[in-house]
């Protein structure tokens, strides 16, 4: 399939999803109505979503770290989301708010429109805001990213290796929740990018060989890649990705900070945030000590 093809299935299969939870009473109390029913095709259309987009280079010598990261979210938030970017894309350029696109690392650099002609505060004021936006989302909002620390793994491809972790995460939270009574499926959507046919292919072979970590039980389909200009969602998994790759990259915390308590935990520990590296066995981030206070 195309992707003009993916992106018209994608969107019509949403817009069904929207007007069905809008003309009924409401995306919560709608989902309460199917937990716990036998599966139908309206209730498999339902489902969560994990938004996937990267920070960082695989290729880049000067970055030790690759990012993959983003937010899984059930369907029926992303129109939510989705005004909520709108609402600050229109305080921003007020005569082209659907111009403005919320990508991390060019606010930062400030070399672009709109962002050029802010200070380095007012920047940073938006960096904010936007995570700000998945930091007072639905509890049913749960931030997912995996730091690949590229010098340990000489031989991987780090964003392979962080795609099958987050895929095996995504899956088992998907598992939880199927075990305690929410039935739907799983659905990664990932910015276009040169590494589609790879993760395809790699995500078709979880289905059927599992990964390195076990099957995959609850993906309902293969990765859908889309252009990030056209999804609010995309670029609120691209600063959750930069969030982390400050931290990892710039021992920066300022911006993970606000998306922390984001990441899905379960029983004390932080299984959304991975930190993949071989230099540093008492490494002190956030993701390695919850499962080292978890061990102990």
């Amino acid at each position: 399939m195309g992707f003009v093809h993916k992106q018209r299935f994608f969107k019509n299969r949403l817009t069904f999803f929207r007007y069905a939870v809008m003309s009924s009473c409401g995306w919560e109390g709608l989902r309460k109505r199917f937990i716990g029913c036998k599966s139908t095709r309206l209730h498999f259309f339902f489902m969560h979503i994990l938004y996937l987009d990267d920070a960082g280079s695989a290729g880049n010598p000067d970055e030790e770290y690759l990012v993959l990261g983003g937010i899984s979210i059930f369907e029926a938030q992303a129109s939510f989301l989705t005004s909520a970017l709108d609402n600050l894309a229109s305080e921003i350029s007020p005569s082209n708010p659907q111009d403005v696109e919320f990508h991390a690392s060019e606010i930062f650099s400030r070399r672009a429109a709109p962002w050029d002609k802010m200070t380095k505060d007012e920047a940073k004021g938006v960096l904010r805001a936007v995570l700000g936006v998945v930091a007072s989302s639905y509890d049913s909002a749960k931030a997912f990213a995996c730091a690949v620390h590229k010098p340990s793994y000489p031989d991987r491809d780090p964003m392979q290796l962080a795609f099958e972790d987050l895929c095996s995460r995504f899956d088992r939270y998907l598992g939880r929740l199927h075990a305690s009574g929410d039935r739907q499926r799983g659905m990664i959507v990932l910015d276009e990018s040169s590494h589609e046919t790879t993760l395809q292919e790699m995500a078709r072979n979880f289905r059927t060989l599992g990964t390195q970590w076990g099957g995959i039980r609850y993906l309902a389909e293969t990765p859908l890649f889309v252009n990030s200009k056209a999804s609010r969602c995309v670029q609120l998994a691209d600063h959750v990705a930069y969030a982390v790759f400050r931290r990892y990259h710039a021992s920066d915390t300022s911006y993970l900070d606000i998306i922390a308590s984001r990441f899905d935990s379960h029983e004390n520990v932080i299984h959304g945030l991975s930190h993949k590296q071989t230099k540093d066995p008492n490494c002190m981030c956030l993701a390695c000590m919850s499962r080292r206070s978890s061990r102990a």
